[in-house]
């Protein structure tokens, strides 16, 4: 094998499938980078745990055909340190690779292609064609939610519906539920799973802006997420997702109506003076009138108290909450007022659009 190419396309293409090798395999190839030169492909790297894979193609001049694997650690370190732009790789058939850039040359240990695991194909899927920019929101905006208890294995990652007309993603993790909706078009399939938090998570560092079409392909057991230029393929976590909708209140006994950005800094202020996670250190959020909300906190730390104007309709409540969830579900929201639905001092709120069903986040209370 051998082909020259871009330092920094080179880089770029190592940092994005090294999001797939696994750091704590028993067996020594996973730890390496896959990379694969042909004339009628191109170069080609892949990264693979054995649950999530990722392929990056760099643009190449390819001299000879061929095939190795490489410590990703140390192939990223070596390239990110080279000394010229241009860089030439080639392998010899005692498994060496050799890498030249200016005048620095390292000669390093391979592993033969032919152990690699192969990455499972996508086939009979079906698929949705996305704008890049909304798919990475809409996971920003969800993806916090998603449970890490593994005795609950469905809640390890974000529910994906599409309804023939627009996306749904939900995550719950026991303490908080996020969904996000986005109203795409017609003519899309029918079709729901449930995708890795860990790959929506490097999905999610991965795309790119608003403006670049993404095409993801969903079978019985994977998924995969195509740019043209990178492709990321994880096994779907099977089993039936929670029933969500049962859990949305579809009222409240009380709703205000509050800036964004003003119950986020707040928030954000009051846990300030929280230094864990501790259940006895609550945000607590009080209604004196129908004007105005109380956000406080105490610790041993010390107190803060402030007011913020809202617009309440129902009774009044007296409520706490952990900061983080607030915090979280208020910074995934990019609209400047929210409507927040109480259902007593004691039952779960949600932060809703002012109009439509673009988002809803829960947040069950803290109980005194």
């Amino acid at each position: 094998m051998k082909f020259m190419c871009s330092r920094d396309r080179l880089n770029e293409a190592i940092s994005i499938v090294q999001k797939a090798v696994s750091n704590r395999s028993t067996l020594p190839i996973l730890d390496g980078i896959l990379i694969e030169a042909s004339e009628k492909d191109g170069v080609k790297l892949t990264g693979y745990d054995l649950e999530t894979g990722i392929e990056a193609k760099l643009d190449s001049d390819i001299r000879e055909d061929g095939a190795i694997v490489i410590n990703s650690k140390l192939f990223g370190e070596i390239i990110r340190k080279l000394p010229e732009e241009h860089v030439s790789i080639e392998t010899d058939d005692k498994m060496m690779i050799t890498i030249d850039s200016g005048a620095s040359v390292f000669s390093i240990k391979g592993l033969s292609a032919e152990g690699y695991p192969k990455i499972p194909e996508v086939t009979d899927a079906q698929k949705v064609i996305l704008m890049q920019g909304i798919l990475k929101d809409m996971i920003r905006q969800t993806i916090f939610a998603v449970s890490t208890d593994e005795s609950r294995p469905t809640l390890n990652g974000c529910h994906f519906v599409c309804d023939g007309y627009s996306v749904e993603m939900v995550a719950i993790d026991g303490f908080r539920l996020a969904l996000r909706k986005q109203l795409v078009g017609s003519d899309l399939p029918i079709m729901k799973f449930i995708v890795p938090g860990k790959a929506l998570h490097e999905a999610g560092r991965i795309l790119g802006g608003k403006d670049t079409e993404l095409v993801i392909y969903s079978s019985q057991n994977h998924i995969l997420f195509d740019t043209g230029m990178v492709r990321i393929v994880s096994r779907l976590i099977q089993g039936e997702y929670m029933n969500y909708r049962a859990i949305l209140p579809k009222s409240g006994e009380t709703t205000m109506l509050v800036s964004t950005p003003a119950m986020l800094s707040a928030i954000e202020r009051a846990s300030l003076i929280i230094l864990s996670e501790d259940r006895r250190s609550p945000v607590q959020l009080t209604m004196p009138n129908d004007e105005v909300l109380v956000i406080s906190a105490s610790t041993e730390l010390g107190t803060l108290r402030e007011e913020i104007p809202v617009s309440i309709q129902g009774e009044k409540i007296d409520i706490d909450f952990n900061p983080r969830y607030f915090i979280e579900a208020l910074r995934a929201i990019e609209d400047e007022e929210i409507t927040i639905q109480f259902s007593g001092s004691n039952g779960p709120c949600v932060l809703k659009p002012t109009e439509g069903e673009d988002f809803a986040y829960l947040v069950l209370p803290l109980r005194r």
